[in-house]
Order: C-alpha cells, then sequence, then structure tokens
C-alpha cells in the first residue's frame, strides 16, 4: 500500500490555503466584518470548522450548485450536510412554499396539507401514526420522552459515535470501554452516564448485555451510522436488534435523518425493518424547518392511555411553531414533486457512479482508504478495511488529510460536507457533475503521491 509523505501533504495543504485566501476577498472581508457582531463572525458556531481559514459566504443557489459572493460557481455535494438534498430552491416547492407564505404560515391550526403529508409517511414508512415537529433534534427528544413515559423507564440505548442531533441523551461516547461525555460535550445537564447505555454497531453481544436488566426505554439507532463515516449493519444485524429488542420489551425507536438517501421510504421501507418509532428531519421540506415522527398502532394507544389531554401543552413535547401551515405545505411539495420515486432511483445511480470513480483511483494509487455508498450518499475513509463500527472510524480520522482533500476540492468547485469526506446526490446532480469529482480527486491525490 501507498504510504502518504506527511510533509508532502502539508507543503500541499499550504499551497491550497493560498489559493483559498486569494481566490474569496469578499468571503475573507463579510467574515472579518461579521465579527463585531457575530460570535467567532459566523451565525452558528460550528461554521468556523469548514477546511479554509473563513466559510465562503454564499450569494445564491439553484439546483445542485450554488454561487458565491466572489461570483465563483460550485457543484455541491455538501446540500447543507443532507438539509439541501433536494438541491436548492427545487422548483417542484418553490412555487407551493411561495403560495403557502401569501395564505400565511402559521395559525396552531391543521390545515389540509396535514392530511396528505400523513398519508404519505404512512405509505412511505409503514407506520400508522404521525407527529410533525420543527427539527430532527426536536423529533427524537419527543420520541424517547414518550419511550420513557410508556415503558417506565429511564434509560435509553445509543451506538458509540451515533449522531442524533443535539439530544442531550445522546452525546456520549464510549472511552476505553466506559460510557461518558462525548469529547467537546458542552456544558451537560448530567453526565449521560446517568440516562444512556452506549454500545458499538454490530454487536450482537454487547447489545444483549445492555438490555437484559430490562431498564432500557429505547434503543435510538440510525440503522447505519453515518456522521463518522458510513458503517453499514452487518447481515442479520437488524434482525437480531429486532427480536432482542422485543424481547426485552425495549422500544425501537429508527432515525432516518441520514438514511433517508438509502430510498423514498428511507432504510426501513428499503430494508423491510419494523421500528416502533421512527423519527425524521433536515431535507424533508425543501430547506424549511420541519420534522416528523411516526409510532405503531400499539405504541398510540399506550401513548393515548398517558398523556392528559388537559395538560399536553405543557409536558415537554410541542413547541409552538411545530406542525405550522408552511413546514406542511413544504412538505408536501417534496414528497409529491421532488424526493420522489423516480428521484430516487436517478441519485442512486448517481451515488453508485461516483463510489465506482473514487474506488478506481483508491485502487490504482494503492492507497490504503476505502470508500462506501448507502444510497445515494457516497463517503472516502482513510481505513484499509471498512470499519464495522463508530470506535473503528473514529480511530481511522486523520483531520490534516480529511482538510486537505475538502479545500483541493472547494477550490477547483466541489463542495464536500465539512468534518469528513462525504457526497450526497440531489435529484438535479449530473453525470458530469460525478465526474468532475472524480477529475478534481484524481488530481488531488496526485500532488501526495506519485
Amino acid at each position: 500500500m501507498t504510504v502518504i509523505d506527511r510533509q508532502r501533504l502539508k507543503t500541499a495543504l499550504a499551497a491550497e490555503q493560498r489559493r483559498f485566501e486569494a481566490d474569496h476577498p469578499r468571503s475573507k472581508a463579510l467574515f472579518e466584518e461579521a465579527k463585531a457582531s457575530l460570535f467567532d463572525g459566523v451565525p452558528m458556531n460550528w461554521m468556523i470548522r469548514w477546511a479554509g481559514s473563513f466559510p465562503v459566504f454564499v450569494d445564491h443557489g439553484q439546483g445542485a450548485r450554488f454561487v458565491d459572493v466572489d461570483g465563483r460557481e460550485y457543484i455541491d455535494f455538501c446540500l447543507g450536510d443532507t438539509g439541501a438534498m433536494t438541491g436548492h430552491a427545487p422548483k417542484g416547492a418553490v412555487e407551493a412554499i411561495v403560495e403557502r407564505l401569501r395564505k400565511g404560515t402559521t395559525f396552531m391550526l391543521p390545515t389540509e396539507d396535514a392530511v396528505w403529508v400523513g398519508k404519505e409517511l404512512k405509505r412511505r414508512f409503514g407506520l400508522p401514526y404521525w407527529q410533525v415537529a420543527l427539527t430532527a433534534t426536536d423529533a427524537n427528544r419527543f420520541a424517547i420522552r414518550l419511550a420513557r413515559l410508556i415503558t417506565g423507564r429511564k434509560k435509553i440505548l445509543v451506538y458509540n459515535w451515533c449522531y442524533h442531533g443535539t439530544v442531550d441523551e445522546t452525546i456520549v461516547t464510549l472511552q476505553n470501554g466506559v460510557t461518558g461525555p462525548r469529547p467537546g460535550n458542552i456544558g451537560p445537564a448530567v453526565d449521560p452516564a446517568v440516562t444512556t447505555k452506549v454500545v458499538e454497531f454490530n454487536d450482537v453481544k454487547a447489545l444483549e448485555a445492555a438490555l437484559a436488566p430490562g431498564d432500557v426505554a429505547c434503543v435510538l439507532a440510525e440503522p447505519a451510522l453515518t456522521n463518522i463515516g458510513i458503517v453499514l449493519p452487518d447481515p442479520g444485524y437488524h434482525q437480531a436488534l429486532r427480536e432482542i429488542t422485543k424481547r426485552t420489551g425495549t422500544l425501537l425507536i429508527i432515525d432516518e435523518t441520514h438514511t433517508i438517501c438509502a430510498g423514498p421510504g428511507g432504510y426501513t421501507r428499503a430494508h423491510d425493518l419494523a421500528p416502533d418509532m421512527l423519527t425524521l428531519g433536515k431535507p424533508i421540506a425543501s430547506g424549511v424547518p420541519a420534522a416528523v415522527y411516526g409510532f405503531s398502532a400499539h405504541v398510540a394507544e399506550l401513548i393515548r392511555r398517558h398523556i392528559d389531554r388537559d395538560s399536553s401543552d405543557t409536558g415537554g413535547i410541542g413547541g409552538t411553531l411545530a406542525g405550522n401551515a408552511l413546514s406542511l405545505a413544504a412538505m408536501r411539495a417534496t414528497f409529491e414533486h421532488v424526493l420522489t420515486d423516480e428521484a430516487f432511483v436517478h441519485m442512486i445511480a448517481l451515488g453508485e457512479r461516483f463510489e465506482a470513480g473514487v474506488a478506481g483511483i483508491i485502487s490504482e494509487k494503492r492507497l490504503p482508504w476505502n470508500v462506501k455508498r448507502l444510497g445515494c450518499r457516497v463517503e472516502y475513509w482513510f481505513r484499509g478495511e471498512p470499519p464495522r463500527n463508530g470506535g473503528e472510524a473514529a480511530a481511522a480520522v486523520d483531520p490534516e488529510l480529511d482538510r486537505y482533500l475538502h479545500l483541493a476540492a472547494l477550490n477547483r468547485g466541489i463542495l464536500m460536507t465539512p468534518f469528513h469526506n462525504m457526497a450526497l446526490m440531489a435529484p438535479d446532480t449530473t453525470e458530469a457533475d460525478v465526474d468532475r469529482h472524480t477529475e478534481v480527486f484524481r488530481e488531488s491525490v496526485a500532488a501526495l503521491v506519485d
């Protein structure tokens, strides 16, 4: 296998940084101006983590491309880290969103769109009952609260290096086999070891042991890990997960917020999963804040038994803007006209093309890297064998190499997802877009190895 020369990498990264600074004077000026009123010069602090020394400021976007304030155009494979998987300003949704804006956006009352959306969610994911929130974080928080309510149990279980938004109980990892706050966890309300059990993905024995005491209300699971590199389930793992949770009286919540990339009904429909509850957010309203959580008929009946209608607005589930008319109109338009069955056929085929292009270069250059795909989501990782769990994936993180490849792509008009090299296909992504990435990836690798 080829070994990356670290000094050569440092030199290449420095050259890319100089190029970035030279190509983005207007973004740099806005960043410096913003520091006077925005903390660290950005509207959300994690935006400082982009590969450049400052973030690119966006002017406008359409489909799978956007243009920055310096007039530079990019093929967007980041797509808002799934939030814009529909593409930017998708034609199939914009008109409905604008019309709803003209007619009013929030009333604390349902609209006819809500009925359509509920039926479509039932068709796509199989669960009969649904509720609407504003973010996937909220959907997960609400699902956890309901699971605790109806089981009478306090703990939850998640996978090491999982991602479920900013839910307190899930910002947790295993460190030398001991559950504790995830590195960087900001001001946890309590030690997450009090609320949460953590096991490695694909470890059936560890799952069995953690659920055996009967004190876990729910397993909150991405059907495949996505935020620490794509980690796919072993054959038969989901069947084991479902059998063990049923046997131990533990509710199974599947979070499809990233794995919606697997198809129009997410990983759940693509692989015939049978969760008790399902959560989903990010792309389902074409960029308008919206999320949903659904549950089985059995769970619905248990919820009805436990919730007092007169106190339902102050029980920790809800939000004044949740289920607003704008979110519902945007969701209906997105499901009906943008993230359609036909769109996913196109997007997944492009994901396969992207994977093949990267895999070919890794093989040609004998790099100790791998590329994994889940539907229309693809990611390359700096490890010879694909990881089987979050711990293995986290151990392979190479921030310097990651930053170089990300910045080299950005300087050549391609935006990858920050923090790791993940690409997502939109309905408007083209074969030419994918092939351009393959070309840039080859060029970037060639600067490191002979």
